[in-house]
């Protein structure tokens, strides 16, 4: 099916508005405030952008301010339900909750979905943060608290602003880009304490090795920066991880 076609026929969701029909856009919020291609009306409408971007982050932290512990998870929207790793998904959403974590996602299909899928039957607390997307439409019916973004710098905050740390399952280009947003804020102590786990390790294995020959080798990481990658298989493993990594920064803290 065309993109076209897609946003004809389904429910497209741009910040607290719901569209249908004809008044489906064909762009994005993201998409126009980035795209060069634009008249000079830019330099009038930019400035009242910022006051859109502020309230968006005012929506964000409204919402989640109260969250307690959480983890965010990532991994692919394009991952079936008879997928081993939508099993895992599953899995480590179940076992976050009963270690006393909220569990984040985007709130799409997918990894998304199982994660907040296993948190929600768990009788935990499920969050979605959406994002205006030309082919996704609204937040999968496992979220039980859901934010709807239009810009991905705002949303990407909330991911790292009211979570412990991150499992990120096997995914594509968005998936990397959340992963590598997480290790870069790390290695730049932006963040500190926050453990990274990758869920699936004959998924991962070959990245990490390019990341530790190549470039670990040619000197562009340290080895510190390998060490903040942490490779498992089991959704029990990931947690452990992420429960070991909050109860060493306790005991770090001042009386």
């Amino acid at each position: 099916m065309k993109i076209e076609d897609h946003l004809a026929s389904e429910e497209y969701r741009r910040g607290a508005t719901t569209l249908r029909g004809r008044h489906v856009p064909t762009t994005t919020t993201d998409q126009r405030l980035l795209d060069k291609a634009q008249d000079t009306d830019w330099v009038h409408t930019d400035p009242w952008r910022v006051m859109r971007i502020t309230a968006e982050f005012v929506e964000g932290f409204g919402s989640l301010a109260e969250l307690g512990p959480a983890v965010s998870v990532f991994g692919s929207a394009r991952l079936k339900p008879d997928s081993r790793y939508y099993a895992a998904g599953v899995e480590l959403g179940k076992l976050l909750v009963e270690a006393g974590y909220a569990v984040i996602t985007g709130g799409g299909p997918g990894a998304m979905e199982a994660a907040n899928k296993g948190a929600n039957e768990s009788g935990g607390t499920s969050v979605g943060l959406g994002i205006e997307l030309p082919f996704e439409a609204g937040l999968n019916p496992y979220v039980d608290l859901g934010v709807n973004f239009r810009y991905f710098f705002v949303r990407k905050t909330m991911f790292v602003k009211y979570a412990q740390g991150y499992v990120v399952l096997p995914g594509g280009f968005g998936t990397l880009d959340e992963l590598f947003e997480a290790v870069t804020l790390a290695q730049t102590q932006k963040i500190t304490s926050f453990p990274i786990v990758l869920l699936g390790t004959s998924f991962w294995t070959p990245m990490i090795d390019w990341i530790r020959h190549t470039l670990l080798v040619e000197g562009m990481i340290s080895d510190g920066d390998v060490e903040r990658l942490h490779l498992v298989d089991e959704p029990a493993d990931a947690v452990r991880l992420i429960v070991r990594d909050d109860v060493r920064l306790a005991q770090t803290r001042p009386e």
